[in-house]
């Protein structure tokens, strides 16, 4: 089956070329020597980024991969200035980064709706020849030609919005999660990379206040080096507010399945280790006390936890508490700590 989730594209932008400019003389039936007014020319069309709150995915602009702006028309006697060419705007999600398609350079940033940066600048308009006269030349013959327009090839990516970015392990029990506190309807089963793109889900809180959860597809040893579904999901990661580390109560050593996460996030973006972090054990129905006791030993010092399970609806509102405080108490940088 084929994801409709598409969050990289390559396109090559080309910009409309600018409208030259115009090399006209005024002449009516009772001026005999009229001066110069040519008109410039229109600028050519640019392409423009546009954020768009309603768009999730980069989908509509998989299989565009010529984006042409148009030109602006040439100058006109009467200084007339040409029409400019028409600009190609192009609807992207919140969290789209546009970069050089060969240097790598980031370009633009698109992270607010209606957001508008210009892509490609379409090129300028010449001047007409009314510009250049002088009391030395009062009927010049020359006017400027317009800027030729620009090519260049981008890469876009998406980089999901959320508050709240559950990592884990495959099967660790995210997308069950994300199910039970949202509406978001992922698929959930019983193997590894059930998950494998980012889904989104707004979580209801008190007083009709919600927040927006990501469940990232799985990490796995190695993932920043490309392994697995490697960088694929990682870049998802950086603009999430909290990251939400899920370890199922199942786990043989959850104090090594932690510090394996953490590596990873660390070695793909050390920036990943300043975020704010929580740590859930999942499935926790499947502890007895003397199980929660001895799992606790495991956990790192300084995270705060919860015991939740999303099947026996254990420990969720606690969660939704904890990461609405979070969210709304100033940032302060993790410890990095890896015992």
């Amino acid at each position: 089956m084929t994801s409709n989730f598409i969050d990289y594209v390559k396109i090559c932008g080309r910009s409309g070329a600018g409208g030259a400019g115009s090399s006209h003389f005024r002449r009516e039936k009772h001026v005999a020597l009229g001066g110069p007014d040519g008109g410039d020319g229109g600028r050519g069309g640019h392409v423009v980024l546009r954020g768009n709150a309603q768009h999730w995915t980069l989908l509509h602009l998989k299989y565009q991969k010529h984006v042409i702006a148009s030109a602006g028309k040439g100058g006109e006697g009467g200084n007339r200035t040409g029409a400019q060419g028409n600009d190609v705007i192009l609807e992207v999600p919140l969290g789209t980064v546009a970069k050089n398609a060969e240097t790598g350079e980031i370009v633009v940033e698109i992270t607010e709706d209606g957001q508008q940066a210009v892509l490609v600048p379409g090129g300028r308009g010449g001047l007409g020849n009314e510009h250049f006269k002088n009391p030395v030349n009062q009927a010049p013959r020359h006017a400027q030609p317009g800027e030729p327009g620009r090519e260049q090839w981008y890469v876009l990516e998406l980089k999901v919005l959320a508050d709240v970015g559950l990592v884990g392990f495959p099967n660790a029990g995210k997308s069950t999660l994300l199910s039970v506190l949202s509406a978001a309807r992922p698929e959930i089963a019983d193997y590894p990379f059930t998950t494998l793109t980012p889904n989104l889900g707004v979580v209801s809180y008190r007083d009709y206040r919600s927040f927006v959860m990501a469940d990232i597809p799985g990490i796995i040893e190695g993932a920043a080096e490309g392994k697995g579904l490697g960088l694929r999901f990682l870049r998802h990661i950086e603009r999430n507010s909290i990251l939400l580390f899920l370890i199922p109560a199942t786990t043989e050593d959850a104090g090594h399945e932690y510090r394996v996460l953490l590596n990873e996030l660390g070695k793909y973006n050390p920036a990943l280790l300043d975020k704010q972090r929580l740590l859930a054990v999942s499935k926790a129905d499947l502890l007895d006390d003397e199980g929660r006791r001895q799992l606790e030993t495991q956990l790192p010092v300084g995270v705060p936890h919860l015991f939740v399970s999303a099947v026996a609806q254990q420990g969720l509102e606690a969660l939704k508490d904890v990461i609405w405080n979070e969210l709304n108490r100033p940032v302060v940088p993790a410890a990095n700590e890896y015992q």
